[in-house]
């Protein structure tokens, strides 16, 4: 009777520990081009390290716009759609606090420029770098944020690092730049077109080329921790006395 009675807390024991090994396993940037059931968490866009160029608005202005471009893109997900971009067969987590923070500890004024040669400075060595800032506690999986590099109203464009992240580690696993045209009336409007432009290109062809470079990349592999050292240490041979 009593082996009877462990069988179910045995079977959910196994059920449980088959969903952690996913869940890790889903960390890889294999794991998530080829399966399309793994989940993935929108971080927001990140405009603290963008120059923007030829943009009337005042540096108090522009900051107070980042929270509400960031909110429309979740809140018009069918325009703004991550989920189908990225081909996810279950909607995208949201999570913009990390983000938001960022753009608000951000000095506007020296992101104002005149001069287009100003922008698209950033490089993937600062991307790895800069995502370490972010307060991700708690947080796992793949993670997917915008870091814009530059906005240019001669050009009515912004470029920007579509950018994956293994939210446990905040290890870069894929970032490229992009570039999408402005377009709209209201700084909100016509800055989050481009964000809509950018979706666009990955769901029509960005994301594909990713996948099949997945898909032919190496298996990460975990490190290990160095192994220690247990070999008895040499005797030193002394100076013969003279």
């Amino acid at each position: 009777m009593t082996h009877v009675r462990k069988q179910p807390f045995l079977l959910l024991t196994f059920f449980v520990l088959c969903s952690i090994s996913v869940q890790s396993y889903a960390q890889t940037l294999k794991e998530f081009f080829a399966n399309t059931s793994t989940p993935l968490t929108y971080l927001g866009v990140d405009f603290s390290q963008a120059k923007i160029q030829g943009e009337a608005a005042t540096p108090t202005e522009i900051k107070e716009k980042f929270e509400p471009i960031n909110s429309v893109i979740i809140t018009e997900a069918k325009k703004y759609d991550v989920t189908g971009s990225f081909k996810r067969s279950a909607a995208v987590t949201n999570y913009t606090d990390a983000v938001n923070k960022v753009n608000e500890d951000a000095n506007v004024t020296q992101m104002k420029t005149d001069n287009v040669s100003d922008l698209g400075k950033l490089t993937p060595e600062d991307i790895n770098k800069h995502v370490k800032a972010y307060n991700l506690s708690g947080k796992s999986g793949i993670g997917l944020v915008f870091i814009v590099d530059g906005m240019s109203k001669t050009n009515k464009e912004a470029t920007m690092y579509a950018t994956l992240i293994n939210m446990s580690t905040k290890k870069v696993l894929l970032t490229e730049k992009l570039t999408g045209k402005a377009q709209g009336f209201g700084f909100r409007n016509y800055w989050a077109y481009t964000i809509y432009k950018v979706l666009h290109t990955i769901d029509t062809g960005k994301y594909k080329d990713w996948a099949n470079t997945a898909a032919t990349a190496p298996e990460e592999k975990v490190a290990e921790a160095p192994k220690a050292d247990t070999a008895k240490p040499k005797a030193k041979k002394g100076k013969k006395a003279v």
